[in-house]
């Protein structure tokens, strides 16, 4: 990559860092303590992409069994593995056009998939933008899914370890950044969805994966 090229890419982070830091913000934290073991966050809902029935299971659960605190969203139960088949579970009391989206994860199992990410602009179940890490395959995706079909915007090959990380996505009008513990590591734009939408959380097939400290900053439009 040429030094123009560098610099020009640097550039336009730090003029969409500004951007969005300068406009009015409307924060939303999901730390899930305050939520039920067993139940989800009020205004959750489950669903799937290509859905196979029974849905998978998502249910807040304690991070340490002996605390009542320290509480997690998790895929706990996957019905059935089927390779299509996207799991969601997302919050339609967020309407997200711009701003920053990040979550904790960490992938627990999964014999076709495992990980997971941020989905966001929802309309439904069949048409949004995903960011996720797939610890099998060591790389981090941005990906749309219009009417369904899923087709990849950007890819970056990286391994990390079995641990808590952190995701971030930046958007803006139509470009947007993709974070992985603080690290930029995609860079691209795209126009498939530009409706406001829903935001939440994504697994593929049988991906059984924790999250936690969902954080969504809506930009004033």
């Amino acid at each position: 990559m040429s030094v123009r090229k560098i610099a020009g890419t640097f550039l336009l982070g730090i003029s969409l860092l500004t951007l969005l830091s300068a406009q009015d913000t409307r924060s939303t934290h999901w730390d899930f303590n305050d939520v039920q073991a067993g139940k989800l966050p009020s205004g959750w809902i489950v669903d799937a992409t290509h859905p196979k029935k029974p849905l998978a299971v998502w249910e807040v659960l304690k991070k340490d069994i002996s605390s009542s605190e320290n509480k997690i969203l998790a895929l706990s139960k996957v019905q059935a593995y089927y390779g299509n088949t996207y799991n969601l579970c997302y919050s339609r009391s967020i309407s997200f056009l711009n701003g920053e989206i990040s979550v904790k994860f960490k992938a627990v199992s999964g014999r076709i998939d495992q990980g997971g990410g941020i989905m966001w602009r929802v309309q439904n179940r069949d048409n949004y933008y995903v960011a996720r890490f797939n610890p099998l395959e060591d790389n981090f995706r941005f990906y749309s899914v219009k009417n369904g079909i899923r087709e990849e915007i950007a890819s970056v090959n990286i391994a990390l370890d079995n641990g808590w990380h952190e995701m971030k996505i930046i958007q803006h009008n139509s470009h947007f950044e993709g974070y992985l513990d603080g690290k930029k590591l995609l860079e691209s734009d795209n126009k498939d969805c530009t409706q406001s939408g829903a935001a939440g959380l994504w697994t593929k097939a049988d991906a059984a994966t924790v999250f936690d400290d969902f954080q969504v900053n809506t930009v004033s439009q």
